[in-house]
């Protein structure tokens, strides 16, 4: 026995709603997941400034150059619902990171060759302004520190021997980020199958008219 219109269209509204009652029960607990994370992470913050102090633990550790150590982007599939993953950039090695680095040549540099027939006198002046000037040239040209890594991890910025609680935040923002890719693309798709959901139904109303109209005739 064949299924009518109404029917089909009765059997698809269900399926959809039951999945539509799915996405919000799953985008229900997700959220209550990263509202709880977000928490955790900023109590372990607040212990890290107690026991570290509140200036040991806030932006004047930052770096001077920062690079994102993870990326949030949003791709389209094939069935046009956008779906938001996060990705990390490839890091560069320290010997890549290197060989950026200008190399700068410190110390004085001899003006030219020098004259083989002089006089001591005036060699021995020359070896002292040399050993003079060599003294000052270091302060006056001080070695250039090799500059900061920008994907460092970022608890190196507070130290080498961190506490518990600071990696603890980290690991539960390092969470929120992940979660926060899911959350957005869970929350597009229930808006598109809440949009299919009305669809079905304006046109379960539609053909329940036509049915009505039919029997009256």
């Amino acid at each position: 026995m064949g299924v009518s219109e109404e029917e089909e269209s009765s059997l698809l509204l269900d399926e959809k709603l039951i999945r539509f009652m799915d996405q919000l029960e799953s985008l229900e607990e997700k959220r209550a997941t990263l509202n709880s994370l977000i928490e955790q992470g900023w109590f372990s913050m607040s212990k890290a400034r107690y026991s570290m102090g509140n200036k040991q633990v806030s932006a004047l550790q930052y770096a001077s150059e920062i690079e994102p150590l993870v990326c949030v982007n949003d791709r389209t599939q094939d069935n046009g619902e956008v779906q938001f993953c996060t990705e990390r950039p490839t890091q560069k090695s320290s010997k890549e990171s290197a060989k950026d680095l200008p190399i700068e040549d410190v110390g004085p540099q001899e003006e030219g060759v020098r004259r083989r027939n002089k006089p001591k006198k005036d060699i021995r002046e020359k070896e002292a302004s040399e050993d003079a000037s060599s003294k000052k040239a270091p302060e006056a040209n001080p070695v250039r520190k090799s500059d900061h890594d920008p994907q460092q991890d970022p608890l190196k910025w507070f130290g080498i021997l961190v506490p518990q609680s600071l990696k603890q935040a980290q690991s539960s923002f390092k969470q929120v980020i992940e979660l926060s890719a899911e959350i957005a693309t869970l929350q597009i798709a229930v808006l598109n199958t809440r949009q299919e959901l009305k669809d079905c139904l304006k046109n379960k109303h539609t053909l329940q008219k036509k049915g009505s109209a039919t029997e009256s005739r």
